[in-house]
């Protein structure tokens, strides 16, 4: 099965080259596929001089900011692997758990597979993001009746199938919420796996802020009563 990874990227010219680079070295028949949420640094610069250096690695571009979920949106029709993921562009995740992450979908077990951090490795980590993280799982989990530790989690594989049946309306964050409610709702299982985890803080360039955690609670609520 091919792996189609999706990486949104919006001002990471520090960690871009090395973690595409990472992605692409893995051992997997895949393809990338970055989203530009019209970076104002060198993001834009770094993908031009990488493009042309790895097969199967593609670019898009948003002429505007529009949030992480709105490049999840964009990237997924273009999509042609039967496994989709998404990979944030930073270095907080380690691209080489997906070889284990992905193995629960290609053995036919599953058809969604979330990795973990709580489960597996996490270095220091700020207090404030830590149990807010717990905090939106504890809220998915009372209203689904689902059994997660790591709802926010950055890794989340899906058979593609699975994700192109639901009509996603993200734009920023609330990608997470969205996906797992609607998945939940229909009643689709779940695996978590343990993954590796290096939080870093809003100084060198984290995104999330505690609104993000207040609009992914409110976005739990909402697709618990609606479609």
């Amino acid at each position: 099965m091919k792996l189609s990874i999706i990486m949104p990227c919006y001002n990471e010219e520090s960690s871009l080259d090395k973690i595409i680079k990472m992605v692409m070295d893995l051992d997997l028949d895949k393809e990338l596929i970055v989203v530009n949420d019209a970076s104002t640094d060198k993001s834009a610069l770094i993908l031009e001089t990488l493009k042309n250096q790895f097969d199967d690695f593609t670019v898009l571009t948003h002429d505007q900011n529009l949030g992480k979920g709105s490049a999840i949106r964009t990237a997924i029709p273009y999509c042609k692997g039967e496994i989709i993921t998404i990979q944030d562009a930073d270095l907080e995740t380690n691209p080489s758990n997906l070889q284990y992450l992905i193995k629960p979908i290609f053995d036919q077990q599953y058809d969604v597979v979330y990795g973990s951090r709580i489960l597996g490795y996490s270095g220091p980590t700020n207090n404030l993001f830590y149990f807010g993280g717990r905090l939106v799982t504890s809220f998915c989990n009372l209203l689904y009746g689902t059994s997660l530790t790591d709802e926010p989690t950055c890794y989340k594989l899906f058979k593609a199938d699975v994700l192109k049946s639901i009509k996603l309306n993200c734009k920023r964050f609330e990608f997470c919420p969205e996906v797992t409610a609607k998945i939940s709702k229909k009643r689709i299982a779940i695996k978590e796996l343990p993954m590796d985890y290096y939080p870093r803080s809003k100084k060198d360039g984290k995104k999330l802020s505690y609104f993000d955690g207040i609009h992914a609670i409110w976005t739990l609520i909402k697709y618990r009563f609606i479609d």
